[in-house]
């Protein structure tokens, strides 16, 4: 398979996993004692990183330390927007678009020849 089609689908992956790590708890254990909450955004974010470390490693191959950070930042807005709404029931903002406007600027100056 394409490495970068390969590096996309497991930073997807491990975008998904590490968005309900970093802010499910914000709903699901809002009441519980953050220690809590902190043990089992642990436990999920490790299989964030099952994904993410093969993902860089092969991304890296052909692509450069930056695009391949941009690459992430892209993949992250793109899995962080539908899980604000969807999951945590945010309003969408403009301000999503924006930014996703920016970031296509930053892939744009990474990326260019």
């Amino acid at each position: 398979m394409n490495p970068i089609i390969t590096t996309i689908v497991l930073l997807t992956c491990s975008n998904v996993f590490m968005t309900f790590a970093w802010y499910a708890h914000l709903k699901e254990l809002n009441g519980k004692p953050w220690v809590l909450a902190a043990v089992l955004s642990w436990g999920v974010a490790f299989f964030e990183y099952m994904f993410q470390v093969p993902a860089n490693r092969i991304g890296y191959t052909v692509m450069s330390l930056g695009q391949l950070k941009i690459l992430q930042e892209v993949i992250t807005l793109s899995v962080f927007v539908p899980f604000a709404i969807l999951y945590m029931k945010e309003p969408f903002k403009l301000d999503y678009v924006w930014a996703g406007l920016c970031l296509i600027g930053a892939v744009y100056f990474m990326f260019r020849s």
